[in-house]
């Protein structure tokens, strides 16, 4: 089962490859607190 916020965070920190080092690293923060936010919703389920 695929999970959207999941599928979109993955395909960020792809992205994020043509970035700046700078922007990789927002990028990689943003991206893994949509990873932590669908984990824990995901265990309160």
């Amino acid at each position: 089962m695929r999970h959207p916020a999941v599928d979109a965070a993955v395909h960020a920190m792809i992205n994020a490859e043509a970035l700046s080092p700078a922007d990789q690293i927002a990028q990689y923060e943003a991206a893994y607190e949509t990873l932590r936010e669908t984990l824990a919703s995901i265990d309160q389920a």
